[in-house]
């Protein structure tokens, strides 16, 4: 029996916003030990196998060709590129500092409907500008000075990311969990192999602290949280599937400094600051336009 929308929003609302809040430093204590492509590779691999036995043991019909190959791009641009270029960047940014900067996807995710034929307000061209703003300030904390390139890959997360949200309610998919397991595969079939062929090795050793954490990556960050995702944006309004890029790094930056023992400067507080002032306005258009 099927819960009522009133019922699922919220409960996928919660699953994004705060268990993906936590992944940045569940990454963190990962990359202790995996490095960045075998972990995200291993993380959605494990979780899509999983997430597809579920589903096909519930019943669920295969894909059509087509369908499969729309999920195998979106696994590509939101796991293999978005996810996995965070993890090479938290290798040297803070958990926090990087739940920042993805606060800016939903900024980013304008410019891409934009692209694709959604005309933005005037309203929503001064919440980018907000959001460019606060990426600069970020970008003046001492955590992040020192590495500019980790910043510009946190960012090409976004990007690709961004796309793939824009592009999600445009495309032909499977219905249900299904679309959420395939594109896990996906991105963990290109993230692998790509691993291993640019020199990345499993370790022969790795820590109890880090094996857990892949694991709650792959469980809570995959299977429960990328599936509510995807419920959320074939079944709401955009600025709310998004919403969680507002709350993650509230979570993050808690988590990070209580736990991770990470440094909390001011540019980074205003940058969130003006990033979600930004989100904010975005947010508002969209909902006045009932997208």
């Amino acid at each position: 029996m099927q819960l009522p929308a009133r019922f699922v929003v919220p409960l996928c609302l919660a699953a994004t916003w705060l268990i993906w809040g936590s992944t940045y430093l569940g990454i963190r204590f990962a990359l202790e030990s995996f490095p960045p492509f075998i972990l995200s590779g291993t993380r959605y691999l494990l979780a899509g196998a999983v997430l597809l036995a579920i589903v096909k043991l519930a019943g669920a019909p295969w894909p059509s060709r087509r369908q499969l190959g729309n999920t195998a791009l979106l696994g590509f641009m939101m796991l293999t590129i978005g996810n996995g270029l965070v993890c090479v960047a938290e290798q040297t940014v803070p958990s926090g500092a990087a739940a920042l900067i993805v606060a800016a996807t939903p900024l980013l995710t304008v410019l891409a409907n934009q692209a694709l034929g959604s005309r933005a307000r005037g309203i929503e061209w001064a919440g980018l500008g907000l959001g460019v703003a606060g990426i600069v300030l970020i970008n003046l904390d001492a955590s992040l000075a020192g590495d500019p390139r980790g910043f510009a890959l946190v960012i090409a997360a976004c990007l690709s990311w961004a796309i793939a949200s824009a592009l999600m309610p445009r495309l032909d998919l499977p219905e249900g969990p299904m679309s959420a397991a395939l594109q896990m595969l996906a991105g963990g079939l290109v993230a692998l192999p790509a691993a291993l062929l640019s020199g990345e090795r499993f370790p022969a050793a790795p820590t109890p602290a880090a094996i857990g954490a892949l694991l709650y990556l792959a469980a809570f960050g995959s299977i429960v949280a990328y599936s509510a995702f995807v419920w959320l944006l074939r079944n709401v309004r955009p600025a709310l599937a998004t919403s969680s890029c507002y709350v993650n790094p509230v979570v993050a930056l808690f988590l990070g400094w209580s736990l991770g023992n990470e440094a909390v400067g001011w540019p980074l507080l205003a940058g969130i600051a003006v990033i979600l002032a930004g989100v904010a306005l975005i947010g508002w258009a969209a909902a006045r336009r009932g997208v």
